[in-house]
C-alpha cells in the first residue's frame, strides 16, 4: 500500500473535480462502521489453486512477478517492494480463486478478531512465518487476516524514466528507449469481487475489518435502492492510502473479478504489455486511465482466464474524505482509453453465465429482475 502523510492545512474538496460528482443524500450509507472489530492495514496476498504450477510460473514471470518461494505444491509470488508476498498458488485439481488475505496492523489484532468471530489464531506457512485467522464473508468467500513474522527484503526496482515537460528539460543529449521486458511488479494493489449479497458483504468488510468507502456507484433510476458497487480503502487515519484496496459489485456471480498490481509508470505498463502480447497472452482492456481511483490501467488474461491488471499513478486518500456517489456506467469506467470490452465487463454470453444468472434470480439474494436489467443497461451505457 502507498502511504503519504496529508497536509491538513490544505482544503479538502472530496467531490468537486476529485472522485465523484456529489456526496451522499440524507439517509444513505455512511461508508464506514462506527465501531469496527479491527482495522486491517492492507491487502497482504491472494490465494489460488491451479493444476499446473509450471505454467503458472511462466506467466507470473512474464507478467512481472518475482518468485519468493517454490515447493512441489506451492508457488509464492512477490513484487519488488519489501513486505509480504503478493500471491500464493497451490497445486489443485482445478483452477480457482480461494480468497484474499488482509494484513493485520499488529499481532494483537488477530486475537481480538478471533475472540469477536469465534475463530482461532493459527500458524501459517508463509515465507518467513506468520499467523492468521480464517473467516468467511457473507458471500461464502474464505478471507484470512494475517500477521507475518518477517518481511521479505526489497528487490531492485524498474527505474522511472526522466521526462521532459514543456520548458522543464530534465533530459538533454540523451535518448531513452526502455527495454522490451516484463513490467516489474512492485506490489499488490487491490482485488475486485462480485457478490449476490452486496449490502451484507459491504457491511461485513466495514464492521469486521474496519475498511472505509471511497466511492459508491448506483444504477440509473435506482439510487433509492442503494449502491451496487463500492470502492473501499483501508483506514490509517491521516496517512493517505490507496483509493481502493477492495472493490465489490453486485452481480449474478460470487468471487474473483480481477486483481491489480502496481508498476513504475506508464512506460512500464506499455512496454510490459508489448512483452505480453509478443508471447501470445490476451489483453482484456487497455491502456487507459480510470475515473474512480484515477489509475493508469492495462488488463490481461492469464492462461487460466483469470484477469490481472498492471496499474500506476493511483489516487491516495486519508480518512478525512467522505464517500463519493456517482451513476454506474460502462463509459464511466475510464477518462480515456479504448472502449471497454465485453471481455472486461464479463458480458460474453455462455451457458455457464446463463446458468449463473438463472441461479441468482431464483436465490435469496439482492439480484432481482429490476436490478439485473439495471446492470445490463449500465454496462451498455
Amino acid at each position: 500500500m502507498s502511504h503519504t502523510p496529508v497536509n491538513r492545512a490544505d482544503p479538502q474538496t472530496p467531490h468537486q473535480d476529485l472522485h465523484s460528482e456529489q456526496g451522499a443524500l440524507r439517509g444513505e450509507h455512511p461508508g464506514r462502521s462506527r465501531n469496527p472489530v479491527i482495522k486491517v492495514a492492507d491487502l497482504a496476498w491472494l490465494e489460488f489453486e491451479k493444476p499446473d504450477l509450471d505454467r503458472a510460473e511462466v506467466f507470473a514471470r512474464d507478467f512481472g512477478f518475482a518468485v519468493a518461494a517454490r515447493t512441489e505444491g506451492e508457488l509464492w509470488l512477490r513484487g519488488t517492494f519489501a513486505g509480504s508476498p503478493c500471491m500464493v498458488i497451490r497445486r489443485g485439481r482445478a483452477s480457482r480463486f480461494i480468497g484474499p488475505a488482509f494484513r493485520a496492523a499488529e499481532r494483537a489484532d488477530l486475537g481480538r478478531l478471533a475472540r469477536a468471530t469465534g475463530g482461532t489464531v493459527r500458524d501459517i506457512g508463509v515465507p518467513g512465518g506468520g499467523q492468521s485467522v480464517a473467516l468467511l464473508d457473507p458471500s461464502g468467500l474464505p478471507v484470512r487476516v494475517v500477521h507475518c513474522a518477517e518481511q521479505l527484503p526489497a528487490l531492485p526496482e524498474q527505474e522511472p524514466l526522466s521526462l521532459n515537460f514543456g520548458t522543464d528539460h530534465r533530459r538533454t543529449n540523451a535518448t531513452q528507449r526502455p527495454p522490451r521486458e516484463p513490467s516489474r511488479i512492485q506490489r499488490l494493489g487491490h482485488v475486485v469481487l462480485e457478490t449476490r449479497v452486496f449490502a451484507r458483504t459491504l457491511d461485513w468488510y466495514l464492521d469486521t475489518l474496519g475498511m472505509i468507502v471511497s466511492d459508491f456507484l448506483f444504477l440509473d433510476g435506482q439510487r433509492g435502492r442503494g449502491p451496487t458497487m463500492t470502492f473501499i480503502r483501508c483506514d490509517q487515519g491521516s496517512v493517505a492510502v490507496d483509493h481502493h484496496t477492495l472493490a465489490l459489485h453486485l452481480g449474478p456471480g460470487t468471487g474473483y473479478v480481477h486483481s491489480a498490481y502496481q508498476v513504475t509508470d506508464l512506460d512500464a505498463i506499455a512496454v510490459g504489455g508489448e512483452y505480453l502480447a509478443e508471447r501470445g497472452y490476451k489483453r482484456s482492456w487497455g491502456i487507459g486511465r480510470h475515473i474512480q481511483g484515477s489509475q493508469l490501467f492495462d488488463y490481461w488474461r492469464d492462461p487460466d482466464h483469470f484477469m490481472l491488471e498492471h496499474f500506476a499513478d493511483g489516487d491516495l486518500f486519508s480518512c478525512d474524505l467522505e464517500p463519493g456517489w456517482a451513476p454506474m456506467s460502462a463509459s464511466g469506467l475510464a477518462q480515456w482509453g479504448p472502449p471497454v470490452t465485453r471481455d472486461f465487463l464479463g458480458a460474453n454470453p455462455s451457458p455457464a453465465k446463463l446458468r449463473e444468472v438463472m441461479t441468482a434470480l431464483r436465490g435469496d439474494n439482492e439480484l432481482d429482475p429490476a436490478r439485473l436489467l439495471g446492470l445490463m443497461k449500465a454496462m451498455s451505457s
